[in-house]
């Protein structure tokens, strides 16, 4: 299989987001890019690992210092097109998490499937 022909199956692009959802800014820039970047026209994937996770938990309030939850973004995401939510097996365990308990459809990656996610897409943004 030819270098060209491979990229042609690469998705276009992988967001991580590994803040949580108060204490910074980081995942919220990381669910505006990925947004922007949506509404380009580009295919988008977000993985959500480590502290990330807790950002899908229903029932999100407004923080300790009053910062704007993320729910209503995480709601917009269909909108746009953005299907592909992934996260992180291992962390939705850490944080004593289930499926059930998040108010988006997302796909469990065990630690093995991890590495291989970003050679799976042409750009990958880290927040």
């Amino acid at each position: 299989m030819s270098e060209e022909s491979t990229r042609e199956n690469v998705a276009d692009l992988l967001v991580i987001l590994r803040h949580g959802p108060h204490g910074s800014s980081w995942l919220r820039e990381g669910l505006d890019a990925a947004l922007v970047a949506a509404a380009f026209g580009r295919q988008v994937s977000l993985l959500f690992m480590g502290e990330a996770v807790t950002a899908l938990v229903r029932g999100q309030q407004a923080g300790a210092l009053g910062q704007k939850g993320t729910a209503a973004t995480l709601e917009m995401l269909a909108m746009y097109d953005i299907d592909t939510l992934l996260v992180e097996a291992e962390a939705l365990a850490r944080f004593g998490l289930a499926e059930q308990d998040l108010m988006l459809p997302v796909n469990r990656l065990d630690a093995e499937s991890l590495p291989r996610l970003p050679a799976e897409h042409r750009l990958v943004l880290t927040f």
